[in-house]
């Protein structure tokens, strides 16, 4: 059985040049070589709308992560989750589909010493270099 990425942007507006190779070089870093994900980008109040039913946090975000099965599972296809930008607060796309699923796959940068972000920082330079 071969495994495989699947990787779904969804972004009704344009503007998603770059996000899928992003996606996959994150995941390459982690050693995730099977699952899908999908990164959408929405508008400023379905961000609020998304943070306020799940963060309890009635404002605008720039990225938001729905883990599913993570990268724990053990068989089959997995389904990793969902990345949700909001392009109206984000600076860097790609820096954000980075972060996105650093958090799909368990990274937490609010207490884990710095770690993610350096993580994030060298996924990023990589994938400019």
């Amino acid at each position: 059985m071969s495994t495989a990425l699947e990787i779904e942007i969804v972004a009704p507006s344009g503007g998603a040049q770059g996000l899928e190779r992003a996606a996959e070089a994150t995941l390459e870093a982690l050693g995730v070589g099977d699952g899908h994900l999908a990164v959408t980008l929405v508008v400023e109040e379905e961000i609020v709308r998304l943070n306020r039913e799940h963060r309890r946090r009635d404002e605008p975000t720039d990225v938001l992560s729905f883990p599913i099965d993570g990268i724990a599972a053990a068989a089959g296809p997995r389904e990793l989750g969902d990345v949700v930008i909001c392009p109206a607060h984000t600076e860097d796309l790609e820096e954000a589909v980075v972060h996105g699923v650093l958090h799909l796959c368990g990274h937490d940068h609010e207490g884990d010493g710095g770690d993610m972000l350096a993580l994030q920082g060298r996924i990023l330079e990589a994938m400019r270099a």
